[in-house]
């Protein structure tokens, strides 16, 4: 009963399907001279195991013990038939005049319903209801209130929302959670929306979780610890025109100054790679030590930066170095850091990248 169902392709018609079936399953109930009737579905056995079942729930009265064991009975039976409408409308019912411990779980499963019909809204709904409303409940070992914001986390649009959702989770159930890609999508969230002190909060815990993988963002720890470095760091070596930094990385060039081209450099995430990797691999950042490449005479630059420069990012050819690629292409970017406005836009001499341009 605790698969994940599938997101409809189509969640307005499909919205409108699983609501006809609800409201179908109210009417028969209410017109039905025998009211159990309106749930019996199936073929003759699955009709009389329905009714033995709602003959057990009957008899259950007001223990709240007995009607929960007989309603989860009831509750498999129409899941495996996929009577949605029907399990919807029951166990809204339920929740309805239960206010007992397990009022929880019957919202949670007829929300489950809706999110198996294809109405994910609406079973979001309910289980933002739960969450807020309702005290949690422990079933097979697992929390309603933990499932319920899982999924509120999967299906919320906006990332205010996903937001809160994943604060809770964090908060309320951090050792069920996968704490490293909670914290890490928590971080992602606080950048969408701009918060940067939140998103490095967050990246800032994410980071000794080293080795978790977070599904669809490979270089997760390598991005957070990028966003936490540049955050911490004094950001000295940027420039508010590109010019004045190329000329200035020119004349270290031509003066043969391995420590001014240090100054120069980003403190932080360069990078220096061959055409085809990424820069943002963890191999490619390191302590890079201008000197040792130096030895063989003076280091030429292009006059011009090359044609494929463009306003956000810029490349000048280098060559004359002693090492067996001789020819680097010094990489230029805009800065993009919205936390700080005196350093969002500036530039920065950010890596290299060794051998000629690909085409």
């Amino acid at each position: 009963m605790w698969r994940r169902a599938r997101t409809a392709t189509r969640p307005g018609a499909a919205l409108c399907a699983a609501l006809c079936a609800i409201l179908c399953a109210q009417a028969l109930l209410q017109s039905c001279s025998r009211p159990r009737a309106a749930f019996l579905a199936g073929d003759r056995e699955d009709r009389a195991e329905l009714a033995e079942l709602f003959g057990l729930l009957d008899a259950a009265g007001r223990d709240e013990v007995q009607r929960f064991a007989a309603l989860r009975q009831i509750s498999s039976k129409l899941l495996e038939r996929r009577e949605y409408g029907r399990l919807a409308a029951l166990l809204v019912r339920e929740a309805g005049r239960d206010r007992g411990p397990y009022a929880a779980w019957y919202l949670f499963t007829a929300a489950y319903a809706y999110e198996l019909a294809g109405s994910a809204p609406v079973a979001a709904i309910y289980y933002d209801r739960i969450v807020k409303d309702l005290p949690d409940i422990v079933v097979d070992g697992r929390s309603v209130h933990y499932e319920c914001l899982s999924r509120l986390i999967e299906t919320a649009r906006a990332p205010e929302r996903r937001i809160e959702y994943y604060k809770d989770l964090i908060a309320r159930f951090p050792s069920e959670a996968d704490m490293g890609r909670a914290l890490f999508l928590l971080g992602r969230e606080y950048e969408a929306v701009g918060d940067w002190d939140l998103a490095v909060k967050a990246y800032s815990k994410f980071l000794p979780y080293f080795g978790s993988a977070i599904p669809g963002h490979p270089e997760a720890f390598q991005h957070a610890r990028n966003v936490v470095d540049f955050y911490n760091s004094p950001k000295d070596w940027t420039y508010a025109e590109l010019p004045a930094l190329v000329a200035n990385v020119k004349s270290a060039l031509a003066q043969g100054d391995p420590a001014r081209l240090r100054r120069y450099r980003a403190k932080v995430n360069f990078f220096a790679v061959s055409w085809h990797q990424d820069e943002t691999d963890a191999n490619s950042q390191v302590l890079f030590d201008f000197s040792e490449f130096m030895s063989g005479g003076r280091i030429h630059a292009a006059d011009e930066l090359d044609p494929g420069s463009g306003p956000r990012e810029a490349y000048l050819r280098t060559w004359g170095w002693s090492e067996r690629i001789s020819t680097w292409y010094l990489y230029f970017r805009k800065i993009y850091f919205p936390a700080d406005p005196e350093i969002h836009g500036r530039w920065e001499w950010a890596g290299i990248y060794f051998g000629e341009k690909m085409r």
